[in-house]
Protein backbone atom coordinates (compact mmCIF):
# COMPACT_ATOMS: atom_id res chain seq x y z
CA UNK A 1 0.00 0.00 0.00
CA UNK A 2 1.32 3.42 -0.96
CA UNK A 3 1.20 6.36 1.41
CA UNK A 4 0.49 10.00 0.55
CA UNK A 5 3.20 12.68 0.89
CA UNK A 6 3.95 13.51 4.52
CA UNK A 7 5.74 16.22 6.45
CA UNK A 8 7.87 14.89 9.32
CA UNK A 9 9.06 17.42 11.89
CA UNK A 10 12.04 15.90 13.69
CA UNK A 11 13.91 12.74 12.76
CA UNK A 12 15.36 11.54 16.04
CA UNK A 13 15.21 7.93 17.19
CA UNK A 14 11.41 7.71 17.20
CA UNK A 15 10.85 9.85 14.13
CA UNK A 16 13.53 7.91 12.27
CA UNK A 17 12.05 4.56 13.27
CA UNK A 18 8.64 5.61 12.02
CA UNK A 19 10.08 7.03 8.80
CA UNK A 20 11.81 3.71 8.08
CA UNK A 21 8.52 1.89 8.54
CA UNK A 22 6.69 4.28 6.21
CA UNK A 23 9.30 3.91 3.51
CA UNK A 24 8.69 0.18 3.55
CA UNK A 25 5.05 0.91 2.78
CA UNK A 26 5.76 3.02 -0.28
CA UNK A 27 6.28 6.56 1.00
CA UNK A 28 6.64 8.93 -1.98
CA UNK A 29 9.89 10.93 -2.38
CA UNK A 30 7.87 14.17 -2.21
CA UNK A 31 7.76 13.64 1.55
CA UNK A 32 9.60 16.40 3.41
CA UNK A 33 11.59 15.88 6.60
CA UNK A 34 12.59 18.90 8.70
CA UNK A 35 15.66 17.96 10.70
CA UNK A 36 18.48 20.39 11.64
CA UNK A 37 21.05 17.60 11.96
CA UNK A 38 21.89 16.08 8.54
CA UNK A 39 23.47 13.00 10.13
CA UNK A 40 20.06 11.99 11.48
CA UNK A 41 18.66 11.58 7.96
CA UNK A 42 21.79 10.31 6.20
CA UNK A 43 20.34 6.80 5.95
CA UNK A 44 17.31 8.10 4.07
CA UNK A 45 19.19 10.05 1.41
CA UNK A 46 17.51 10.00 -1.98
CA UNK A 47 14.24 8.65 -0.63
CA UNK A 48 12.83 11.81 0.97
CA UNK A 49 13.38 15.56 0.69
CA UNK A 50 15.43 16.79 3.63
CA UNK A 51 15.41 20.40 4.80
CA UNK A 52 17.06 21.86 7.88
CA UNK A 53 14.54 24.61 8.70
CA UNK A 54 10.86 25.44 8.40
CA UNK A 55 11.69 28.23 5.95
CA UNK A 56 12.80 25.59 3.44
CA UNK A 57 9.44 23.80 3.33
CA UNK A 58 7.99 24.45 -0.15
CA UNK A 59 5.16 26.96 0.21
CA UNK A 60 2.96 24.98 -2.19
CA UNK A 61 3.47 21.69 -0.32
CA UNK A 62 0.23 20.41 1.23
CA UNK A 63 0.93 17.11 3.02
CA UNK A 64 -1.84 14.71 3.97
CA UNK A 65 -0.32 14.54 7.46
CA UNK A 66 2.18 16.53 9.48
CA UNK A 67 3.93 14.34 12.05
CA UNK A 68 5.18 16.27 15.07
CA UNK A 69 8.16 14.33 16.41
CA UNK A 70 10.15 17.11 18.05
CA UNK A 71 10.85 17.34 21.79
CA UNK A 72 7.88 18.69 23.79
CA UNK A 73 9.84 21.72 24.96
CA UNK A 74 10.44 22.74 21.34
CA UNK A 75 6.72 22.92 20.53
CA UNK A 76 6.17 26.61 21.41
CA UNK A 77 8.81 27.68 18.87
CA UNK A 78 8.15 25.03 16.22
CA UNK A 79 4.40 24.84 15.86
CA UNK A 80 3.53 28.49 15.04
CA UNK A 81 5.80 28.15 11.98
CA UNK A 82 3.41 25.48 10.67
CA UNK A 83 0.27 27.61 10.90
CA UNK A 84 0.07 27.98 7.10
CA UNK A 85 -0.45 24.22 6.81
CA UNK A 86 -3.65 24.22 8.88
CA UNK A 87 -6.49 23.19 6.59
CA UNK A 88 -9.33 20.63 6.65
CA UNK A 89 -7.40 18.18 4.44
CA UNK A 90 -4.28 17.95 6.64
CA UNK A 91 -4.11 16.07 9.93
CA UNK A 92 -1.43 16.79 12.55
CA UNK A 93 -0.18 13.61 14.23
CA UNK A 94 1.74 14.41 17.40
CA UNK A 95 4.00 11.96 19.23
CA UNK A 96 5.23 14.59 21.70
CA UNK A 97 4.80 13.45 25.30
CA UNK A 98 2.49 15.53 27.45
CA UNK A 99 1.31 17.98 24.79
CA UNK A 100 -2.49 17.98 24.71
CA UNK A 101 -4.67 18.35 21.64
CA UNK A 102 -5.91 21.69 22.95
CA UNK A 103 -2.38 22.92 23.58
CA UNK A 104 -1.25 21.90 20.10
CA UNK A 105 -4.27 23.57 18.51
CA UNK A 106 -3.54 26.80 20.36
CA UNK A 107 0.07 26.81 19.13
CA UNK A 108 -0.88 26.00 15.55
CA UNK A 109 -3.75 28.49 15.34
CA UNK A 110 -6.90 28.15 13.32
CA UNK A 111 -8.85 24.90 13.59
CA UNK A 112 -6.30 22.12 13.01
CA UNK A 113 -7.27 18.46 13.02
CA UNK A 114 -5.02 16.86 15.64
CA UNK A 115 -4.31 13.26 16.62
CA UNK A 116 -2.22 12.68 19.72
CA UNK A 117 -0.26 9.43 19.89
CA UNK A 118 2.28 7.80 22.19
CA UNK A 119 4.59 5.20 20.59
CA UNK A 120 7.46 3.39 22.31
CA UNK A 121 11.01 2.57 21.31
CA UNK A 122 10.46 -1.05 20.14
CA UNK A 123 9.11 0.75 17.08
CA UNK A 124 12.75 0.70 15.95
CA UNK A 125 12.39 -3.04 15.30
CA UNK A 126 8.72 -2.82 14.19
CA UNK A 127 7.52 -4.16 17.55
CA UNK A 128 6.23 -0.92 19.00
CA UNK A 129 2.93 -0.29 20.70
CA UNK A 130 1.23 3.03 20.00
CA UNK A 131 -1.95 4.37 21.57
CA UNK A 132 -3.70 7.31 19.92
CA UNK A 133 -6.50 9.78 20.55
CA UNK A 134 -8.33 11.73 17.82
CA UNK A 135 -9.33 15.31 18.58
CA UNK A 136 -12.56 16.92 17.44
CA UNK A 137 -12.85 17.39 13.70
CA UNK A 138 -10.57 14.51 12.72
CA UNK A 139 -12.30 12.71 9.87
CA UNK A 140 -12.61 8.91 9.61
CA UNK A 141 -10.20 8.99 6.65
CA UNK A 142 -7.64 10.99 8.66
CA UNK A 143 -7.95 8.61 11.60
CA UNK A 144 -7.44 5.68 9.23
CA UNK A 145 -4.34 7.35 7.78
CA UNK A 146 -2.91 7.95 11.25
CA UNK A 147 -3.62 4.35 12.21
CA UNK A 148 -1.75 3.21 9.09
CA UNK A 149 1.20 5.43 10.02
CA UNK A 150 1.49 4.20 13.60
CA UNK A 151 0.80 0.57 12.64
CA UNK A 152 3.83 0.66 10.34
CA UNK A 153 6.04 0.24 13.42
CA UNK A 154 3.97 -2.19 15.50
CA UNK A 155 0.59 -2.55 17.14
CA UNK A 156 -1.88 0.32 17.48
CA UNK A 157 -4.81 1.06 19.76
CA UNK A 158 -7.13 4.03 20.26
CA UNK A 159 -8.70 5.60 23.33
CA UNK A 160 -11.76 7.85 23.39
CA UNK A 161 -10.60 9.90 26.40
CA UNK A 162 -7.49 12.03 25.99
CA UNK A 163 -6.71 11.83 29.71
CA UNK A 164 -5.85 8.15 29.24
CA UNK A 165 -2.82 9.08 27.14
CA UNK A 166 -1.00 10.07 30.35
CA UNK A 167 -1.04 6.57 31.91
CA UNK A 168 -0.34 5.15 28.45
CA UNK A 169 2.80 7.30 28.39
CA UNK A 170 3.75 5.98 31.82
CA UNK A 171 3.16 2.30 30.99
CA UNK A 172 4.02 1.65 27.34
CA UNK A 173 5.93 4.84 26.56
CA UNK A 174 8.34 4.38 29.46
CA UNK A 175 7.87 0.62 29.73
CA UNK A 176 10.92 -0.35 27.66
CA UNK A 177 13.13 1.48 30.18
CA UNK A 178 11.63 -0.57 33.01
CA UNK A 179 12.28 -3.80 31.10
CA UNK A 180 15.85 -2.73 30.32
CA UNK A 181 16.32 -1.94 34.02
CA UNK A 182 15.18 -5.49 34.84
CA UNK A 183 17.81 -6.91 32.47
CA UNK A 184 20.40 -4.57 33.96
CA UNK A 185 19.75 -5.55 37.59
CA UNK A 186 19.51 -9.26 36.73
CA UNK A 187 22.92 -9.02 35.06
CA UNK A 188 24.45 -7.31 38.09
CA UNK A 189 22.87 -9.81 40.47
CA UNK A 190 24.25 -12.69 38.42
CA UNK A 191 27.74 -11.19 38.57
CA UNK A 192 27.43 -10.77 42.34
CA UNK A 193 26.72 -14.51 42.56
CA UNK A 194 30.01 -15.28 40.81
CA UNK A 195 28.98 -15.67 37.16
CA UNK A 196 31.38 -14.24 34.55
CA UNK A 197 30.23 -10.79 33.32
CA UNK A 198 29.89 -11.83 29.67
CA UNK A 199 27.78 -14.85 30.61
CA UNK A 200 25.69 -12.78 33.04
CA UNK A 201 24.91 -10.25 30.29
CA UNK A 202 24.01 -12.85 27.67
CA UNK A 203 21.84 -14.73 30.13
CA UNK A 204 19.96 -11.68 31.39
CA UNK A 205 19.31 -10.29 27.90
CA UNK A 206 18.23 -13.64 26.45
CA UNK A 207 15.98 -14.36 29.42
CA UNK A 208 14.20 -11.01 29.20
CA UNK A 209 13.82 -11.03 25.41
CA UNK A 210 12.85 -14.72 25.31
CA UNK A 211 10.27 -14.28 28.05
CA UNK A 212 8.82 -11.31 26.15
CA UNK A 213 8.54 -13.42 23.01
CA UNK A 214 6.84 -16.21 24.97
CA UNK A 215 4.41 -13.73 26.50
CA UNK A 216 3.59 -12.31 23.06
CA UNK A 217 3.01 -15.78 21.61
CA UNK A 218 0.93 -17.13 24.50
CA UNK A 219 -2.84 -16.86 24.93
CA UNK A 220 -2.41 -17.06 28.71
CA UNK A 221 -2.12 -13.96 30.84
CA UNK A 222 1.13 -12.90 32.49
CA UNK A 223 0.06 -14.07 35.93
CA UNK A 224 -0.61 -17.59 34.65
CA UNK A 225 2.74 -17.73 32.88
CA UNK A 226 4.43 -16.63 36.09
CA UNK A 227 2.69 -19.39 38.05
CA UNK A 228 3.68 -21.93 35.40
CA UNK A 229 7.37 -21.14 36.01
CA UNK A 230 7.01 -21.25 39.80
CA UNK A 231 7.42 -24.76 41.17
CA UNK A 232 6.05 -25.17 44.73
CA UNK A 233 8.83 -24.84 47.30
CA UNK A 234 11.36 -24.29 44.51
CA UNK A 235 13.98 -21.64 43.80
CA UNK A 236 11.68 -19.34 41.80
CA UNK A 237 9.08 -19.36 44.55
CA UNK A 238 11.79 -18.34 47.03
CA UNK A 239 12.88 -15.44 44.78
CA UNK A 240 9.31 -14.26 44.18
CA UNK A 241 8.69 -14.24 47.93
CA UNK A 242 11.32 -11.50 48.09
CA UNK A 243 10.25 -9.60 44.97
CA UNK A 244 6.55 -9.65 45.87
CA UNK A 245 6.82 -8.37 49.42
CA UNK A 246 4.17 -5.68 50.03
CA UNK A 247 6.83 -2.96 50.06
CA UNK A 248 8.72 -4.35 47.06
CA UNK A 249 7.94 -4.99 43.39
CA UNK A 250 4.15 -4.51 43.09
CA UNK A 251 4.04 -1.36 45.21
CA UNK A 252 7.16 0.17 43.67
CA UNK A 253 5.91 -0.41 40.13
CA UNK A 254 2.57 1.18 40.92
CA UNK A 255 4.36 4.14 42.49
CA UNK A 256 6.60 4.46 39.43
CA UNK A 257 3.66 4.42 36.98
CA UNK A 258 1.86 7.00 39.12
CA UNK A 259 4.93 9.26 39.11
CA UNK A 260 5.35 8.98 35.34
CA UNK A 261 1.65 9.68 34.76
CA UNK A 262 1.88 12.81 36.91
CA UNK A 263 4.94 13.97 34.96
CA UNK A 264 3.11 13.47 31.67
CA UNK A 265 0.37 15.79 32.93
CA UNK A 266 2.97 18.34 34.05
CA UNK A 267 4.49 18.40 30.54
CA UNK A 268 1.16 19.62 29.18
CA UNK A 269 2.14 23.00 30.62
Amino acid sequence: MSLPPLLLIGCGKMGGAMLAGWLEQGLPPETVVVEPHPAAVAGFAGRIRHVTSFAEIPRDFTPAAVILATKPQEAPNALPALAHLVNPETVFLSIMAGKTVGGLQALLGGVPHVVRAMPNTPAAVRLGFTVAYAGLGVTPAQRELCDTLISAVGESAWVEQESLIDPVTAVSGGGPAYVFLLAEVMEQAAISQGLPPDLARRMARATVSGSGALLAASTEDAATLRVNVTSPKGTTERALAVLMRPEAWPAIMEEAIEAATARSRELAG
